[in-house]
């Protein structure tokens, strides 16, 4: 890393061990140091090579075999909506958005564990408990009260006063990143997982920052063939930042 402060942070590299994701792959993951003080502007650096936060933890992949999971972000001024996008804006504008810290809360933990158990009952997410939902999602302590961490927000969507959706996001200096979107499982056909990332696409224009990190994209994988569908957007290959454009579909064409 290129600072001082980056460089006197220890990195971990754990044992191989079999991939979420492709599963004839080994994986290994690159841990910074859970005693690290991470920082907004530290953490925008992380996030700038590719790196991720599970809880207190700050990752990315680090495997002998593979590189295929690459970091994807959108430059959101140049972000144009499909045609199903925008029908997707006006068939969710009855809900209504808020935010919280990262913190646990009853509520919306409840709406986790719903939702693990109906859509994730194969995962090593399941059975959901309140201390996975804590090391998973939630932060430590709170960046008011301590200037050496960055701030981490629960994305509230809610049909009148039912919580429906939450998007758990971080906040960097030059943009916000996606960490993970739960929502009601009865309402699968408003497709609340799009509509959290279209929102936040908003966020970060109205708050006149440049980038929503989306995690990884693993060409292939059918988990995360979503990603492709916000153009244009921008992947970590060589460690470069290179733009890619992919046509929409003749359906998604305005």
């Amino acid at each position: 890393m290129a600072s001082d402060k980056q460089t006197e942070t220890a990195l971990y590299l754990t044992p191989p061990h079999p991939c979420s994701y492709l599963p004839d792959e080994m994986a290994q993951t690159l841990f910074l140091d859970p005693a690290a003080a991470v920082d907004t502007e530290l953490f925008t650096r992380l996030n700038e090579i590719g790196f991720r936060r599970s809880g207190s933890h700050y990752y990315k992949p680090q495997c002998e075999s593979c590189q295929r999971c690459i970091s994807v972000r959108l430059p959101v001024a140049e972000f144009v909506s499909s045609r199903n996008q925008r029908r997707l804006l006006k068939k969710n504008h009855d809900l209504t958005a808020s935010m919280m810290p990262c913190n646990f809360n009853d509520e919306v933990y409840t709406l986790y564990k719903k939702y693990i158990e109906c859509q994730h009952r194969d995962s090593d997410m399941y059975p959901p408990s309140a201390q996975q939902f804590r090391d998973f999602l939630c932060r430590p302590s709170d960046p008011k009260e301590d200037n050496r961490q960055h701030a981490s927000y629960f994305l509230c969507l809610r049909k009148k006063n039912k919580l429906v959706a939450v998007a758990v996001m971080d906040q960097l200096t030059n943009g916000l990143t996606a960490v993970y979107t739960f929502y009601d499982p009865e309402l699968s056909h408003r497709s609340l997982g799009t509509y959290s990332i279209l929102l936040q696409i908003r966020l970060v224009k109205a708050l006149n920052l440049q980038y929503l990190y989306l995690g990884y994209w693993i060409d292939g994988c059918r988990k995360m063939v979503y990603k492709q569908r916000f153009m244009p957007q921008e992947r970590l290959t060589d460690n470069l930042w290179q733009r890619v454009e992919i046509p929409l579909s003749q359906s998604e064409k305005t």
